[in-house]
């Protein structure tokens, strides 16, 4: 089976979206699949063994279809698998609409689309229900839909249910799993690595892994961490991973607002920035550390790859209350939740675990066992079951 996955960004680029493409593309050639990637020009000098890569799409908007349908005809997949994110494809609803453009060929492929997250692209000010309408009517337009947790599932389907005048193509749960894995650089040496982040073997070393956004919570780590040093605790942040990716402009700000915060504390020297590193020196980073905090506003969703890279890696996770029960994630045995927005919470969380290791120990074991779920090889057989059932 011929496999064509559009991505908005892919590596070089920074994204998650990018990454995921790159190990589902991967995945599914073991596999025996014949797949390609169409995507931004940015993302020129990736070249892969198993897959191609095709950097061709200038801009996102309404003449990237030009480009699509003359790689359909030229190359012929079986499938087109959009990967959509709105800050990916620079808020433009040129993709959203795709899937229905594609309706228009003689001979087409079958279009599906991994919806990441449900967020709606910029349209025109003040375009308010038209915006959550493009997310729906890009859903309508394809053969099948992928979510990635089950709060997108919940919301598709009440999208889809809101719109009667059209059938709505079957929606499917299919996790994401870690873009990073558990290998450090040759040689890794834990107490070495802290000590080069100025962190001794006494000290409490959390870490926050992903880009920085609104949704984050940061803010609040920040604040914890305020808390924790004034109580007396030897306790240091490692900011772990690039600051803001390349997709959505927005996290600049954001960046810029955390930055302001740390400064206004006095807290630059308890605050250590690792920039944007290759994936073994993030799992070095992340190896290095006692307790991953990822303090979602939004409530802790699987949708969150920072959150499985932080699971595979046995690491205890403070995150918040989710939206809606996720029945993986166990309070007290492979997770420790808190309220969003909570510096307190998030410090009493911190304290708790620093005075209990064999809480800490319990909590990565857990993490550890629950990651399993969600392994790369089961996620491209399972889509590629997807592709053979509509087949």
């Amino acid at each position: 089976m011929k496999v064509c996955l559009v991505t908005g960004e892919f590596p070089p680029m920074e994204g998650g979206v990018g990454d995921y493409t790159k190990e589902l593309a991967t995945a599914m050639a073991a596999k025996g699949a014949e797949v390609c990637v169409i995507t931004s020009k940015e993302a020129q000098g990736a070249e892969f063994s198993s897959f191609k890569v095709f950097p061709v799409i200038e801009k996102w908007g309404w003449r990237s279809w030009s480009e699509i349908v003359r790689f359909i005809g030229h190359e012929k997949p079986h499938v087109l698998h959009i990967q959509y994110q709105a800050a990916a494809y620079k808020m433009h609803p040129a993709i959203n609409l795709l899937p229905w453009r594609l309706k228009l060929l003689r001979s087409r492929p079958l279009v599906i689309t991994t919806f990441h997250d449900l967020r709606v692209p910029y349209l025109f000010p003040k375009a308010g229900i038209l915006r959550e309408w493009v997310i729906t009517i890009m859903g309508l337009g394809c053969d099948a839909v992928i979510v990635t947790n089950v709060e997108d599932l919940l919301k598709m389907r009440r999208k889809f249910e809101s719109c009667r005048f059209l059938s709505p193509p079957p929606i499917h749960h299919i996790p994401i799993g870690s873009n990073i894995r558990p290998a450090p650089p040759p040689g890794y040496n834990r107490d070495a690595w802290r000590a080069r982040w100025g962190v001794a073997k006494e000290d409490i070393l959390l870490c926050h892994f992903g880009f920085l956004n609104q949704t984050k919570g940061v803010e609040a780590l920040v604040k914890a961490l305020h808390w924790l040093v004034k109580a007396g605790y030897p306790v240091k942040l490692l900011m772990v991973g690039g600051e803001t990716g390349s997709s959505d402009p927005t996290n600049l700000e954001y960046a810029r607002k955390i930055k302001d915060l740390i400064e206004d504390l006095g807290l630059e020297e308890r605050v250590k920035w690792t920039g944007y590193t290759s994936p073994e020196e993030v799992s070095a980073n992340l190896m290095a550390s006692d307790i991953c905090v990822l303090p979602y506003r939004d409530g802790v969703s699987l949708r969150r790859g920072s959150l499985h890279a932080a699971l595979i890696h046995g690491l205890p996770v403070i995150s918040t209350y989710p939206r809606v029960p996720i029945k993986e994630l166990e309070d007290g045995l492979n997770i420790k939740l808190v309220a969003p927005d909570s510096p307190e919470a998030i410090a009493q969380a911190i304290v708790e675990l620093s005075k209990k290791p064999e809480l800490r120990q319990k909590l990565g074991d857990g993490a550890r066992k629950l990651s399993a779920l969600f392994g790369w090889e089961g996620i491209a057989e399972e889509t590629l079951r997807l592709y053979r059932e509509l087949a």
